[in-house]
Protein backbone atom coordinates (compact mmCIF):
# COMPACT_ATOMS: atom_id res chain seq x y z
CA UNK A 1 0.00 0.00 0.00
CA UNK A 2 2.91 2.08 0.33
CA UNK A 3 4.17 1.55 -2.52
CA UNK A 4 0.93 2.73 -4.42
CA UNK A 5 1.21 5.95 -2.47
CA UNK A 6 4.71 6.86 -3.36
CA UNK A 7 3.68 6.12 -6.41
CA UNK A 8 1.01 8.50 -6.92
CA UNK A 9 2.80 11.07 -5.32
CA UNK A 10 5.27 10.55 -8.07
CA UNK A 11 3.29 10.88 -10.61
CA UNK A 12 1.23 13.50 -8.91
CA UNK A 13 4.97 15.40 -8.79
CA UNK A 14 6.14 14.43 -12.76
CA UNK A 15 2.23 16.43 -13.56
CA UNK A 16 3.04 19.14 -11.63
CA UNK A 17 6.65 19.77 -12.82
CA UNK A 18 5.36 19.01 -16.41
CA UNK A 19 2.58 21.73 -16.28
CA UNK A 20 5.62 24.09 -14.15
CA UNK A 21 7.12 23.64 -17.27
CA UNK A 22 4.25 24.32 -19.77
CA UNK A 23 3.63 27.14 -18.08
CA UNK A 24 6.97 29.17 -17.72
CA UNK A 25 7.47 28.58 -21.78
CA UNK A 26 4.29 30.00 -22.12
CA UNK A 27 5.36 32.83 -19.79
CA UNK A 28 8.30 33.37 -22.12
CA UNK A 29 6.10 33.08 -25.17
CA UNK A 30 4.13 35.96 -23.71
CA UNK A 31 7.11 38.41 -22.67
CA UNK A 32 8.39 37.89 -26.04
CA UNK A 33 5.19 38.86 -27.78
CA UNK A 34 5.31 42.03 -25.16
CA UNK A 35 8.66 42.47 -26.23
CA UNK A 36 7.93 42.59 -29.84
CA UNK A 37 4.68 45.25 -29.46
CA UNK A 38 6.52 47.63 -27.15
CA UNK A 39 9.54 47.67 -29.72
CA UNK A 40 6.50 48.12 -32.44
CA UNK A 41 4.93 50.96 -30.33
CA UNK A 42 8.40 52.76 -29.95
CA UNK A 43 8.82 52.45 -33.76
CA UNK A 44 5.17 53.89 -34.32
CA UNK A 45 5.70 56.52 -32.29
CA UNK A 46 8.97 57.79 -33.42
CA UNK A 47 7.03 58.14 -37.19
CA UNK A 48 4.21 59.62 -36.11
CA UNK A 49 6.79 62.50 -34.37
CA UNK A 50 8.88 62.81 -37.80
CA UNK A 51 5.07 62.47 -39.63
CA UNK A 52 3.92 65.59 -37.18
CA UNK A 53 7.37 67.53 -37.89
CA UNK A 54 6.20 67.15 -41.68
CA UNK A 55 3.29 68.24 -41.17
CA UNK A 56 3.85 71.45 -39.55
CA UNK A 57 6.65 71.93 -42.22
CA UNK A 58 3.32 71.82 -44.91
CA UNK A 59 1.48 73.97 -42.83
CA UNK A 60 4.13 76.64 -42.54
CA UNK A 61 4.55 76.58 -46.22
CA UNK A 62 0.60 76.80 -46.87
CA UNK A 63 0.54 79.39 -44.00
CA UNK A 64 3.09 81.55 -46.21
CA UNK A 65 1.43 80.57 -49.44
CA UNK A 66 -1.35 82.44 -48.07
CA UNK A 67 0.75 85.23 -47.11
CA UNK A 68 2.05 85.96 -50.42
CA UNK A 69 -1.52 85.45 -51.90
CA UNK A 70 -3.07 87.46 -50.49
CA UNK A 71 -0.53 90.28 -50.92
CA UNK A 72 -0.98 89.73 -55.25
CA UNK A 73 -4.21 90.95 -55.17
CA UNK A 74 -7.59 90.92 -55.00
CA UNK A 75 -8.66 89.09 -58.42
CA UNK A 76 -11.62 86.95 -57.98
CA UNK A 77 -9.07 83.54 -58.90
CA UNK A 78 -6.72 84.58 -56.11
CA UNK A 79 -9.36 84.70 -53.56
CA UNK A 80 -10.83 81.91 -54.50
CA UNK A 81 -6.98 80.24 -54.43
CA UNK A 82 -6.94 81.67 -51.24
CA UNK A 83 -10.27 80.08 -49.75
CA UNK A 84 -9.12 76.92 -50.79
CA UNK A 85 -5.43 77.28 -49.28
CA UNK A 86 -7.55 78.23 -46.17
CA UNK A 87 -9.28 75.17 -46.17
CA UNK A 88 -6.41 73.23 -46.44
CA UNK A 89 -4.88 74.79 -43.78
CA UNK A 90 -7.46 73.87 -41.72
CA UNK A 91 -7.76 70.28 -42.58
CA UNK A 92 -3.89 70.48 -41.81
CA UNK A 93 -4.60 71.60 -38.35
CA UNK A 94 -6.94 68.84 -37.69
CA UNK A 95 -4.65 66.37 -38.79
CA UNK A 96 -2.03 67.21 -36.72
CA UNK A 97 -4.23 67.66 -33.90
CA UNK A 98 -5.31 63.96 -34.43
CA UNK A 99 -1.99 62.74 -35.17
CA UNK A 100 -0.53 63.96 -31.61
CA UNK A 101 -3.63 62.78 -29.64
CA UNK A 102 -2.77 59.30 -31.60
CA UNK A 103 0.77 59.71 -30.45
CA UNK A 104 0.10 60.50 -26.68
CA UNK A 105 -2.44 57.66 -26.73
CA UNK A 106 0.33 55.73 -28.06
CA UNK A 107 2.38 56.63 -25.89
CA UNK A 108 0.26 56.38 -22.67
CA UNK A 109 -0.71 52.73 -23.95
CA UNK A 110 3.28 52.09 -23.74
CA UNK A 111 3.88 53.02 -20.42
CA UNK A 112 0.72 50.77 -18.90
CA UNK A 113 2.37 48.16 -20.90
CA UNK A 114 5.56 48.42 -19.49
CA UNK A 115 3.87 48.06 -15.74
Amino acid sequence: MAEKKEGKEGNLTKVLLDNNVALQKKSMSLIEASTAITNNTAVLVKKIDGLAGRIEKLLGVFEEASKHVMDAGEDRRVIELADKLEELLEQNRSLTKGLLMLENYVRTKQQFERR
